[in-house]
């Protein structure tokens, strides 16, 4: 979600897509409010006054100029925050506009919703603001990068979450959750047998059926980082887990052994709906609605 490397002297190529990138993101949330004000103007009906004289006509009009519009909409704080925090950095999310674009096309389809963030970073008010009127969630490593996050962003849902895998240990994991039958049965990730779900999330995680989750975190790119395994897996077990209904479930970093792997064995190449750049969506069903429904393998 966040680089971990020093800062380094941009280059121009770098400067040019930082800038771009920036650019289009202010005129995306300009859009967005737009949109969101006209919507509220146009639902709106204004009687026609008729003048009955000029005495009237000079008193409605000073009355019109002195009152403010009851059909005006402020900005809501996510995307005036957005807004700011964008305008005034020179960082930028990680994803592309290519690949944000895969997510955020979902959410202006399912938006308000219930959206799970793997990982806090530069990319956070973005989500939050795309979500707008919805709840967004991030689970986050690094304490004290919450802490610092909160500080500066109070508004923002997170919460601390440990690891206990390692990257050095993703191979023998891949081969436990394909060939255990406890990893292929359908559950409550607190309750399952299988050595891939995560147990430690706040409580009430597990109790919110997620509409998109992104997986982004946590670290992964060396041998003794946490990986994403558990992360991944338990976004399967939590989106087949629900009662009714369909989850989006998108995984980044894709370009890595262990995001390609674990997310073909476990989201499954037959819910892959899309790949853009180092991003994949996978669109997966609850497996409990309906008996046909819950009959069906793990996999399609």
């Amino acid at each position: 979600m966040r680089s971990n490397a020093k800062p380094q002297s941009p280059s121009p190529s770098l400067f040019n897509f930082n800038f771009n990138t920036k650019l289009i993101l202010i005129c995306a949330f300009f859009l967005l409010f737009l949109l969101l004000v006209f919507s509220t103007t146009s639902s709106s009906t204004f009687p026609t006054q008729q003048p009955s004289s000029t005495s009237s006509s000079i008193s409605e009009s000073h009355v019109s100029s002195s009152t403010p519009c009851p059909s005006c909409t402020k900005i809501p704080p996510s995307l005036a925050n957005a807004l700011i925090h964008y305008a005034t950095t020179n960082t930028t999310p990680q994803q592309t506009f290519k690949e944000i674009s895969v997510s955020a096309r979902v959410l202006e389809k399912k938006a308000p919703c219930n959206f799970l963030v793997f990982g806090l970073g530069h990319d956070s008010l973005m989500w939050e603001a795309l979500n707008h009127g919805g709840r967004t969630v991030f689970l986050e490593e690094d304490k004290a990068w919450i802490e610092q996050m909160k500080h500066k962003f109070p508004g923002l849902e997170s919460y601390h979450v440990e690891y206990s895998t390692k990257v050095h240990r993703s191979d023998a994991l891949l081969e436990t959750g394909l060939n255990e039958e406890s990893c292929k049965v359908v559950s409550d990730p607190r309750v399952s047998e299988c050595e891939l779900a995560h147990k430690g999330f706040p409580g009430e995680i597990y109790d919110v059926e997620w509409d998109l989750i992104m997986v982004d975190a946590p670290t992964g790119f060396h041998d003794e980082a946490p990986g994403r395994m558990n992360a991944i897996y338990t976004a399967g077990l939590m989106a087949r887990n629900r009662e009714e209904g369909e989850t989006d479930v998108f995984v980044h970093d894709v370009n890595r052994a262990v995001e390609d792997k674990f997310s073909k064995a476990f989201l499954c190449e037959g819910y892959l709906r899309e790949q853009q750049g180092l991003l994949r969506h996978f669109t997966i069903p609850s497996h409990r609605a309906g008996s046909a429904t819950a009959r069906q393998p793990f996999c399609p």
